[in-house]
């Protein structure tokens, strides 16, 4: 038994089952690959019975779905810390601030990443309405963030905010592909592509353009 699962076995006290299933889920993921992954290993390493996964999840593709639609969670939460943040000198600074949040979420995650957006989640016959509401409801805030700021002329009022949170959205999950896939290796390069990035998309938003 690995050392990981040893400490799970001494330190999970049969409280929250579910989000124990979630957590072990990414850890193995993330550390051998959906391989190594099945209920009855997720079973062992919690120190809970053969069929107690089983009364949440009825499938490891069910349970992926939901692997990922806890990236989105987590990822929202992301996105609301920089939405927060009062760091920024103007609105390409902040542009730059949700380009690198978001670079950053998928370069760290790629265990929650590779689920939020892969085939194992979306054409799986156990892909849940769940899953789909929950990366619905992501873009959905975003593209509410956006209207409030044209409400405000902070940003070009004649921009399609659905547009364009598409094009954001297709952008950076390209840079963010390129780079799990090794595509990027070097971090300097990784910085000024961010950079470029939010510059090229802010372009479309600057009301003093």
């Amino acid at each position: 038994m690995h050392e990981a699962d040893k400490k799970l076995n001494r330190t999970y006290h049969h409280g929250d089952l579910k989000q124990a299933l979630l957590d072990e889920t990414a850890r193995i993921l993330r550390e051998e690959g959906e391989e190594a992954l099945s209920l009855r290993r997720l079973a062992t390493n919690l120190g809970v019975s053969r069929t107690a996964p089983y009364n949440h999840y009825k499938k490891k593709e069910g349970l992926l779905c939901a692997v990922a639609e806890e990236g989105f969670r987590r990822f929202s939460h992301e996105m609301d810390k920089v939405e927060k943040s009062n760091n920024y000198r103007d609105g390409r600074s902040m542009m730059r601030a949700y380009v690198s949040a978001y670079i950053s979420f998928a370069r760290d995650n790629p265990e929650y990443y590779d689920l939020m957006y892969g085939r194992s989640s979306w054409q799986s016959e156990e892909h849940t309405q769940s899953l789909s509401d929950t990366a619905r409801s992501t873009l959905r805030d975003f593209v509410e963030r956006l209207k409030q700021r044209q409400q405000q002329k902070q940003i070009r009022q004649d921009v399609d905010v659905v547009q364009f949170a598409q094009l954001y959205w297709g952008t950076l999950h390209g840079i963010s592909r390129l780079l799990l896939d090794g595509v990027y290796t070097k971090s300097a390069s990784v910085q000024k592509l961010c950079a470029g990035a939010a510059d090229m998309l802010w372009q479309q938003l600057d009301p003093a353009a």
